[in-house]
């Protein structure tokens, strides 16, 4: 099956992707993952919306949907303004009615994107309450977090609504190209977690000599990695000027040289798998 070009993929700004079902996700999303409920998230969050960002990526598991949709309504951004992404924790029992409750802590009607955020118990058997979450217009787009492809399949099969998203670790030194791929060729964005490598590859020599010459912070150019592949990504911090930092990925870009040495950081193998080390 031909894998479709993901330039081809993304808005006219080329700052949004477009998904398979039609809708637009930012490039860009400040994550809350460990960030603790209350004024920490408010603050974080509200920075991230007063900076530009349009996208948020919570989950039931990290216990801060309410302090992202307090940080919402005291921003003053429109709701259909910003994406929020939520995932449905798969030790609970029922998608729909935790999507129900997902929405009642963000005090939104809706999320924009609502995710499966790991295989836990068998892929596919929350599936059909996501379904259900879609067409009672609690999320506008359905999606997996931590599924490889064989997972993907599974889920797919007995999907009468395919998930469009994929969210997993992907960064230059966890360049999962073959998952990459196949989620392209099932019509799936894969969507990047940790793109920073929790800050790990921040101080990597190959990553500091490309930052020195374009005059960018080593941050900048592990981000510009993905969203120069068309990759939507989540960022994650609670200072407002390293928000602020990891927010300047759009004007600039990194040759063909500086990709491939980037890619050749990878020390995935290039697998297809979506986590090396599962928890569930």
């Amino acid at each position: 099956m031909a894998r479709p070009d993901s330039s081809a993929l993304l808005t006219a700004d080329r700052r949004g992707r477009i998904l398979a079902d039609g809708t637009v996700m930012p490039l860009l999303g400040l994550g809350v993952w460990q960030v603790p409920d209350g004024p920490t998230c408010v603050h974080a969050v509200r920075s991230a919306l007063e900076l530009g960002y349009r996208h948020i990526d919570t989950a039931q598991a990290y216990g801060n949907e309410s302090s992202v949709g307090q940080a919402l309504r005291e921003s003053g951004i429109a709701r259909d303004e910003v994406f929020i992404t939520t995932k449905f924790d798969p030790g609970r029992r029922d998608p729909l009615r935790e999507a129900s409750y997902s929405i009642e802590q963000l005090e939104v009607d809706y999320v924009d994107l609502y995710l499966v955020h790991w295989p836990g118990g068998g892929a596919a058997w929350a599936w059909p309450g996501m379904e259900a979450a879609r067409a009672r217009n609690y999320t506008r787009a359905i999606g997996v977090s931590n599924f490889d492809p064989d997972e993907l399949d599974q889920v797919i099969a007995r999907a009468a609504v395919a998930p469009v998203v994929d969210q997993v670790h992907f960064n230059p030194s966890a360049y999962r190209k073959a998952l990459l791929d196949a989620c392209a060729e099932r019509s799936v964005t894969l969507e990047a977690y940790s793109p920073l490598g929790t800050g790990a590859q921040l101080d990597l020599q190959v990553v500091a000599t490309i930052a020195g010459r374009l005059g960018r912070s080593p941050a900048q150019i592990l981000l510009r990695w993905c969203v120069q592949r068309g990759i939507p990504l989540i960022t994650k911090s609670t200072h407002r000027d390293r928000i602020a930092e990891n927010g300047q990925i759009f004007d600039f870009e990194l040759s063909a040289i500086d990709m491939a040495q980037l890619d050749a950081l990878d020390r995935s193998g290039e697998t297809r798998e979506a986590m090396e080390h599962k928890w569930w």
